[in-house]
């Protein structure tokens, strides 16, 4: 089916899959994470409660009871799944897709991913293979309720510092993260958009554009706020603006959680992706931290975390991961910590911007997206043409592939579901950084 992705079940709804296949989703979920209660939140979108009705329908079909939890970030449910015990959930949203999509986050036991290499390939086989017998009537699971709102903001709140010393913007993108800000921001920051509204009729939840931080840039800087804030449709997202309304690129914002755990004595390891700047592991080392490189995706890096007992970890997408939040990802935990450190900050007397400064030494490309369908070939294009150049000092091949010279670096992978390139090029300068991204541009043979 069109709509299994590498990380979760996506796409456009009534197009890429519909009730009858979610139907069929809900029926065979129990069965293959072995769970009789399955706990589902789910965000505003126009498809949303015909999406619920058929999962449920499917759970409750199997034998298996729904715990509703009603709207609700993505962040939400993975807590409640490991806080509950749950031994299966699912999150009914498109995350910052436009409003005709719609799609499922399924997470196991203790919030772990299933993936299509963890689970939703062989949930996509059951669909295909497997006949569709509904319990009888006296067997049949119920529909009951699991409000877990009050106890989530509570648990939020415990990160929360001082804000009466921070004039902070905040653009909740007209998305899930609108049932929490209020009650735990207050009503000091400026807010935009902060009404559900699944049509998004202001700009995407996705903040990772551009074009969709502009309103959030002229307000911050009408205000003359201290930081400027964004989430994405879901939650599980967010990014920030300094004060002079310029974009902080997400892998440096890794630096500041790590400083807020590492100076804590919470530990030591921290992870990212392949695509982080030079600027994070230097940082990290500074504090008396470990860094850790791995792939990109909330399926990888979850378990990653567990694995190398990590303290937090992100990504440049703007996902960031904690082992005090279940080693899952959240927007607004992620706000919390780095005002925790915006408001250390700005008692010292040190802007944003300043801090950023001192921390991004490098020039970066940031990431670009080539459109090319032979990208295998192309990749070993890349890695051998620049071996012959000369051998890296570090090449890393978990993720793509990413060659490490000493004043310079590059990264390039494969996207999971589209016929795209992704690269990423650092440099000890801009020159540097003009002229390698033109020489990779010549081996790739594109503009």
């Amino acid at each position: 089916m069109k709509a299994f992705k590498a990380y979760d079940i996506r796409g456009v709804y009534n197009k890429d899959f519909n009730k009858e296949d979610v139907y069929k989703i809900g029926y065979f979920l129990p069965e293959l994470l072995a769970a009789d209660e399955v706990l589902v939140g789910f965000d505003d979108r126009e498809s949303t409660p015909e999406v619920f009705e058929a999962l449920a329908a499917g759970i409750t079909d199997q034998g298996a009871d729904v715990y509703k939890i009603g709207y609700a970030t993505t962040p939400m449910v993975y807590y409640g799944t490991a806080k509950h015990d749950y031994k299966a959930s699912v999150m009914i949203t498109a995350s910052h897709n436009p409003p005709e999509y719609n799609g499922l986050k399924i997470s196991r036991e203790n919030a772990l991913p299933v993936g299509y290499d963890s689970g939703l390939k062989e949930l996509e086989e059951m669909i295909e293979t497997k006949e569709v017998k509904p319990v009888g009537k006296n067997k049949k699971g119920n529909i009951l309720k699991h409000d877990l709102k009050e106890e989530y903001i509570n648990f939020q709140k415990s990160y929360l510092p001082d804000l009466s010393n921070l004039d902070l913007s905040i653009d909740v993108s007209n998305g899930m993260v609108a049932i929490l800000t209020d009650a735990i921001f207050g009503d000091q920051p400026h807010y935009l958009y902060n009404e559900l509204d699944g049509t998004f009729p202001n700009h995407e939840a996705n903040p990772l554009e551009a074009e969709n931080r502009e309103d959030l840039k002229k307000l911050l800087l009408e205000k003359e706020s201290d930081l400027g804030l964004i989430f994405d449709g879901d939650g599980d997202r967010v990014m920030f603006l300094d004060e002079k309304g310029n974009f902080i690129s997400p892998d440096l914002i890794i630096a500041l959680l790590a400083e807020y755990y590492i100076k804590q004595n919470k530990g030591k390891n921290v992870l990212y992706d392949i695509r982080t700047s030079w600027s994070v592991k230097e940082h990290i080392e500074k504090l008396g931290g470990k860094s850790h490189m791995w792939k990109v995706g909330h399926a990888y890096a979850k378990l990653k975390l567990r694995e190398i007992d990590g303290i937090c970890g992100g990504e440049l997408a703007g996902h960031y991961y904690y082992k005090d939040f279940f080693y899952c990802d959240s927007g607004m935990l992620t706000a919390l910590v780095v005002l925790n450190v915006a408001a250390r900050l700005k008692e010292e007397g040190k802007t944003i911007s300043e801090y950023i400064a001192e921390l991004d030494k490098y020039a970066t490309s940031g990431e670009v997206n080539f459109k090319i369908e032979n990208k295998k070939e192309v990749m070993e294009n890349l890695k051998e043409y620049f071996f012959d150049q000369k051998e890296p000092l570090n090449f890393y091949d978990f993720d793509g592939y990413r060659l490490e010279y000493n004043d310079w670096w590059f990264n390039v992978r494969p996207s999971n579901t589209e016929p795209y390139l992704r690269l990423v090029v650092e440099a000890k300068n801009q020159t540097i950084l003009d002229e390698k991204l033109a020489e990779i541009k010549e081996v790739m043979a594109v503009e």
